[in-house]
């Protein structure tokens, strides 16, 4: 059983005993099903957008809720509620095992409380109320160093959002779990003219913890400044030549391409189905052995780190290819019990209105040994890409399109004209055994990554240190 302080908090968020869980657990269970589990949530928020150096839109809100899974063989029941009363939170459970009833039989084990597995990943002594006027601050100071970057800076949209979130997850093998999550985000657009032409750039950064992180380079000035350069900069910018030809991946950001394009490959939800270019090549080479790729939810106040999954698992640092060999793939509870697979923490959702499913955190390429400038001064004729827009990506093939919204042509070793227009064209499974050198100058993103899966929204991070692939094709816009 928990401690009674913890019986405490959770009665004050969730207005739920113990003898509760274990009714509503039952109540999900009584047609059967190999297991169960309650997801509680409580959050509140607030977001503000700053627009032609007016407020459009400021809000504050709280949110809650609980989500009721059964799972028997591979059905899976779900239901949830957004009231907190006894008969609404039991019709939720009984929904739930309706829809997966079944033959199986398990047995509700007494709660335990699980030790925390770590010191907390984010620790924040948050306000009960949010201060919106030291919000209103930070996108202020946004606008106005945007606006004094250049004369050229046209348009400037700031955003901000914040949440504090408090879960619990009870469930029939006597998990017992809770966590309070923070999470905040600034960014910045700008929309750069000249001559009758426009061009945008965009920043921005944020992670788990306050407003004090938006301090130094995710400080409002800082990030405005960048994405003023980035618009300014594509003014100049020549159309992309196109073609197969060597490319280099400037740090940090430019992981996004690694996560979609080699990531989502690697959830076992697409692994049990099939549908990923990746099934069934556990242990085999699938990148050159200069890269190494790791999903980490361990990482202190990243933004996609968590000290728990949605699931109560505690987060991992799970080594998905080790020097080119596939060594695992992102397991939760469901996919890891049908595929005979460990765990790795990887159970997320967007709310108590979803069901978990595997996601990734943070998610990068290991630092290598190579110098950046040996690695650019190595390439005669390519394309250095330092920033990502939009792309696309096909799980089943791995086939995949990315815009770069910063881009630079390579001319005998040195970064010379900005490009518009560069789009890298390859496949997920391809790409990577085409990595010859991989730099020393691993950075994570600052903090903005939102991923999309099956309608579902979960806040994770990216990382990769400069790397060279000999072979993609690049789509370009010069004639």
């Amino acid at each position: 059983m928990p401690e009674p302080a913890t019986l405490q908090y959770f009665q004050r968020h969730f207005g739920v005993t113990a003898a509760d869980i274990g009714r509503y657990l039952a109540a999900a269970l009584e047609r059967g099903g190999d297991y169960a589990d309650l997801y509680f949530e409580h959050q509140t928020g607030s977001s503000l957008l700053l627009d032609e150096s007016l407020i459009k839109s400021a809000s504050q809100g709280i949110s809650a809720g609980m989500g009721v899974r059964v799972l028997a063989g591979e059905r899976t029941g779900y239901a949830y509620s957004d009231e907190f009363t006894p008969e609404k939170l039991l019709r939720a459970a009984r929904t739930a095992a309706h829809i997966a009833s079944g033959p199986a039989r398990t047995h509700i084990v007494g709660l335990r409380q699980l030790a925390p597995p770590r010191p907390n990943l984010y620790p924040l002594a948050a306000p009960a109320t949010p201060d919106l006027q030291l919000r209103l601050e930070l996108v202020q100071r946004a606008d106005a160093a945007a606006r004094a970057y250049d004369p050229r800076i046209r348009q400037v949209r700031v955003s901000f959002a914040d949440e504090l979130k408090q879960i619990l997850i009870a469930s029939s093998d006597g998990t017992l779990a809770a966590d309070t999550q923070p999470l905040a985000r600034l960014h910045i657009f700008c929309l750069a003219g000249e001559n009758g032409r426009s061009e945008r750039g965009s920043a921005g950064g944020g992670g788990r913890a306050g407003l004090e992180q938006f301090a130094a380079e995710k400080s409002p000035e800082a990030l405005a400044r960048h994405a003023a350069e980035e618009a300014i900069r594509q003014l100049s910018a020549r159309p992309c030549p196109a073609g197969e030809m060597e490319v280099v991946l400037g740090p940090g950001w430019p992981g996004i391409l690694l996560h979609e394009a080699v990531g989502h490959g690697l959830e076992a939800d697409f692994i049990r189905k099939r549908t990923s270019a990746f099934t069934g090549r556990l242990g085999q080479r699938v990148a050159s052995e200069h890269c190494t790729v790791v999903d980490d939810g361990t990482l202190p106040g990243r933004r996609g780190s968590i000290n728990l999954d949605d699931e109560g698992e505690p987060s991992e640092q799970t080594v998905l290819i080790e020097k080119g060999i596939l060594r695992a793939y992102l397991q939760d509870r469901l996919n890891s019990r049908l595929l005979g697979a460990a765990r790795t923490g990887n159970g997320r959702r967007e709310s108590y209105a979803h069901m978990p499913m595997p996601r990734m955190t943070n998610t990068y390429m290991l630092a290598g040994e190579d110098d950046p400038g040996e690695i650019l001064r190595s390439v005669r004729h390519g394309i250095y890409a330092a920033n990502f827009g939009g792309g696309q990506v096909d799980i089943t093939s791995g086939k995949f399109v990315f815009s770069a919204s910063e881009s630079y042509l390579i001319e005998d070793g040195k970064i010379t004209a900005p490009l518009r227009g560069a789009t890298l064209i390859g496949s997920g499974p391809e790409v990577l055994t085409h990595v010859s050198r991989v730099g020393h100058d691993l950075q994570l993103d600052l903090g903005i990554g939102t991923c999309g899966k099956d309608g579902q929204s979960v806040p994770v991070g990216v990382g990769l240190p400069t790397i060279k692939i000999d072979r993609l094709t690049v789509g370009g816009t010069e004639s």
